[in-house]
This record gives C-alpha cells, structure tokens and sequence, in this order.
C-alpha cells in the first residue's frame, strides 16, 4: 500500500506531505483545487514521463516521493530483486525534474532509470483515469485485458507459443539462405549467374585502372607535355644551347689539358656532361616523337575506365573488394544449384511447426474462450449491483484456420471485440459505438472487482470512476469501493457524497491565496470535518441543522454497509 507521499514544487503544490491508510481513502475538493495535481504527483513517481510546466512558477525543480509497504510475497521485491535492490518490505520512491529537463529517480536509495522504475511500480499501483475509458474502447487493447484477467493459463499458451515461432524464425531464416521458394530461388540464381559474367568477362588485371588513368592524364595534357619536351629540347641543342657550351668548355679545356692533371680530370668531366646532355637530348627528340593523339584510344580508356567504375559501384571498392564478392557469390550460385533436397527437407519441417502453432493457437483460443465466458458473467453480476440489471456482456473472437498459422503472433491468432448492452432487448454491439460515460464508469469499475482478486495490485487509484453518475448508482458505487477496499488500499478523487461517506478516510484539497500566491494544501479530515464536507458535496449549509443531521445519516448508513 502507499502509506506516504510527499509533494515539493509540483504545479500549485509548494510543499504537502500526504498520509494514506489502508482502505478507502477519497480525496474532494471544488473544482481547480488541486486534486488532478495529486495523481499527476503519483504518476510522476510511478515513472510517467516528466513535463517541464509540473514545475511550479518561479521554481527550477519538483519532487516526489512516495513509500510503499508490501507483503513478503509481493511482485513488486521480486522486481527488485531482478534489479538487485534489497527491501524488507518497504519501498522509498522518489524522483526529481529540472527546469533543464534533468531527471532523476531513486528506488531504496538505488538510481534507476524510468524504465527500471516502471518494471517495479507496475506491480504496486494500478492508476484508473479517463484515459483508461479510452484505452478499453479500442479493441487492440481488449486482448491485453482478457488475458491479464485469465492470468497464468494463458501465459503458459503464450510460453509454448514463442518456443514454437523462435523454431519458424530460425527454419524461416535458413530458407531464406537457400533463396527461399522454388520461384525466388529462380529469381536469385538469375542475378548471381549476371553478376557472375558480369565480373568475370571484365576480367580484371592488377594495376589496370591506374594505368588506364595514367594514360588518360596524358592524353588530357598532350599539348602541355608537347610544349615542355619541345623547350627543353631548344635549351639543350638549339643554337647558344646547352650542348653548344659544354663543346666550347670542352675545346678549351683540352688544350692544357696535358699540362696538369687536374685539368685533364676536368676535361673528362666536361666530356662526359656533353654525352650525357646529348643522351637527353635524344630522349626527348624519341618522347616527342612517339606522342600523338589516337582518339580511339582516348575512347577506349574511357569506356574501360567507366566500366571498372561501375564494378567497384556493384560489388567493391576496388579490385581485391570485387575478387571477394566474385568467391561469394559463386559460392551461394553453387549451393543454390543443388538446394531441391534441402529446401524440401526444411519446408516440410516449417509445415510441422505450422501445424503445432496452429494446436497452440487454438488451445489459446479456447482458453480465452472458456475464461472469457466466465468473466463475463462475473462483469455482468458486478454490474446487476452497479444498477445496470440488464447489462450484456459477451465477447466476439474473429475465425482463422490452419492456413493462417504463419500469421500467429506471441498472442496467437485472436482478435476479439468487445460487445456490450446496457438496456433489456437490445441487441450487443461493440463496446466503443454504445456505451455512456456513466455506464463505462461502472463498466470499468465492475472489471476492476474483477481483477483486484487476481492481480496483487496492492493499490487502486481511481479518478472521477464516479463520472456521469449520481443518485442511487453513485450509493452502490461507494459500496462497490468499499467492497474492493476491504482488501485492496483505494485512493479515489470524487465529488459525490455517496462515495465519500463510504472513505476510512478523509482528504480534503483545498486551493488558498497568500501573498499574492496560489497554494494548493491537502487536509485530513477528523469526523467534524468529513461532515462539513459531505454537506459542502450535498450542496447544503454547515449552518442548517437538516442538513447537518442528512450527513450524520448518511455516514451512518455507510459504517452499517462497511460492517456488515
């Protein structure tokens, strides 16, 4: 049960620390005091995601803290044994939001994640507002219901269920490998055999494109390369060239040669630059011959060039890349090739495991059937005492067949609708296109009797169930709460009397200015007090003795229902 909650700088909530007790606890206020800030807070620490504007004005954070003590044998210490957090029993929430969006949440003292948190409060408090209207009117939603009604049989079902499609995945996936159907396998060995040619009659050679690109950087700057080898060409042997000085040197030189050594090395010399000088000299006249423009050349170098190009697009990003694509799918062409056998042993094996999904399935199915039936009955008993004597409640599943097997889910085959009456001889029709606000109040209600017995929940929180209803519906209302309340803890907002004077105790939201501030405050009420606000709920006057004496009445009445 939520024993404590303690709110800090939440929306109109500056500082209010909240004590709850086993049993009905109803919180009522006017209207705009405040007491949608309460379950915000509590939804907030069960791990709803955080909004900036719950921060109250002219503060940079908020926070919440709830305490919770459970049973021994409670879901919620299993959960946090998983998260490997000790607990003896209690549990300390609490969670901070910054103006800068930072969040922070500790379980027992322990930082989780909102994620982590949830896995653990989704055992503790089951929160009922009007947007759980909406979720049970939407029919993908009614099979998670049904089966959270049904419990274990179901997940049992569900256990096998997953093994069996964990084998289909993996059959499924091997057929795949081997090009799946007789018809795809076709189709693929069609493209690996193009790709094959494709690949091998371009026949590749190392270094190819490099030297293709070489030769089309030459043919690109022909008129460049010509000028240059033709200026060096004059620098070397046109007239007062290189060679023209080198031959003077070298006359010059000879002629005292013989008187020093030193002069006939440097005659050597001089020599040897002339024959090199000449040597380039020819280099160039032969380089300046061989150039000359081929533009089928120039085409072909092109063409090669953009047929590599789009090698490397297909299959790699270059030679060694497209070698290994070649290996690979020459290997898959090969076993595509000769693959009858053993896609013909798998498709029979994915047949069988067909077959016991679909044996699954429909022990799902009559499970959901079977415990469908009975829960309806039970909803449509709960609603008898709810003031809806007529109600019909039954469940429509849709057909499949064997065939529909590699459809199945982890929830089978099953979709089912919703189908419900509130009045004697009319017809059911699904439950989103007939049915009120006060008759979905009740419709909720009577499934939540339902499940208080079965999913150890140990804390209802309800918000305005009393929507749409008043009179002697709220009155068996109240007692309905009271009657889930005996062993489950029920935090319920109303603004009925009805249901408050069914409350073991009191809360009291009330919205109060002070200097030039708004604050909300929450107030137990002692026995004075509950009368006065059972009058305020009536519409009468604190002051009027008949009405004073109706309030004493009507508590009296509750306390006789609650111990009888």
């Amino acid at each position: 049960m939520l024993s404590r909650l303690t709110i800090k700088n939440v929306a109109l909530i500056d500082n209010a620390d909240i004590s709850f007790d086993e049993g009905l606890n109803v919180l009522s206020g006017e209207t705009g005091a405040g007491k949608s800030v309460i379950l915000d807070s509590i939804n907030f620490v069960l791990g709803a995601k955080a909004d900036k504007t719950m921060i109250r004005y002219g503060e940079s954070e908020c926070m919440v803290k709830a305490e919770f003590f459970v049973s021994e044998n409670a879901k919620a210490l299993t959960a946090l044994q998983e998260l490997d957090i000790e607990s003896d029993g209690e549990i300390i929430i609490s969670r901070k939001f910054t103006d800068s969006g930072k969040n922070s949440i500790k379980v027992n003292g322990n930082t989780v994640t909102a994620t982590m948190l949830r896995r653990v409060t989704d055992s503790l408090v089951d929160v009922h507002g009007q947007s759980e209207h909406f979720f049970l009117l939407k029919e993908s939603n009614q099979l998670k219901m049904l089966d959270e009604v049904i419990g274990n049989e179901v997940q049992k079902h569900k256990a096998n269920l997953s093994v069996l499609l964990a084998e289909k995945w993996d059959i499924e996936q091997r057929i795949a490998l081997l090009g799946g159907d007789e018809q795809e396998r076709s189709r693929r060995l069609d493209i690996l055999q193009f790709q094959i040619n494709e690949i091998q009659s371009a026949d590749l050679k190392d270094g190819e494109e490099e030297e293709l690109l070489s030769i089309r950087n030459k043919i690109h700057n022909l008129e460049k390369i010509i000028s240059a080898l033709r200026d060096a060409s004059q620098a070397l042997t046109g007239e007062y060239g290189v060679l023209d000085g080198l031959h003077t040197a070298e006359r010059s030189v000879s002629t005292i040669a013989k008187l020093d050594d030193a002069y006939q090395d440097i005659a050597a010399k001089i020599e040897s630059l002339a024959m090199d000088a000449d040597d380039v000299s020819q280099t160039l006249a032969d380089l300046g011959d061989e150039l000359y423009f081929d533009e089928n050349e120039a085409d072909r170098v092109e063409v090669r060039l953009d047929e590599i190009k789009a090698l490397k697009r297909k299959y790699g990003a270059d030679k060694t890349a497209i070698d290994e694509y070649l290996q690979k799918i020459l290997s898959e062409h090969e076993l595509l090739s000769d693959c009858e056998g053993q896609y013909a042993a798998l498709t029979t094996e994915r047949n069988k495991i067909l077959k016991k999904i679909f044996k699954v399935c429909q022990g799902l199915t009559n499970v959901r059937k079977t415990q469908g039936s009975a829960f309806c009955q039970r909803v449509k008993e709960e609603l008898k005492t709810l003031n809806i004597p007529h109600a019909e409640f039954t469940i429509d599943f849709n057909e499949y067949g064997e065939e529909d097997a590699s459809r199945a889910t982890q929830n089978g085959l099953d979709s089912i609708c919703f189908l419900f009456s509130a009045n004697a001889g009319e017809p059911v029709k699904p439950l989103g296109k007939i049915i009120s606000g006060g008759e979905m109040s009740r419709f909720m209600l009577a499934i939540k009797t339902q499940l208080s017995a079965i999913n150890e929940i140990s804390t209802y929180i309800f918000d305005e169930i009393d929507a749409g209803i008043s009179g002697k519906t709220a009155k068996v209302v109240g007692e309905k709460l009271a009657d889930i309340a005996k062993n489950t803890q029920v935090i319920a907002v109303s603004h009925l009397a009805q249901i408050a004077v069914m409350s073991d105790k009191q809360l009291l939201i009330e919205k109060q200015e002070t200097n030039e501030k708004t604050h909300t405050q929450v107030k137990m009420l002692d026995e004075q007090g509950k009368i006065q606000e059972i009058i305020r709920l009536l519409g009468g006057n604190v002051s009027d003795e008949f009405a004073y004496r109706h309030a004493e009445e009507l508590l009296k009445q509750a306390q006789d229902y609650k111990n009888n």
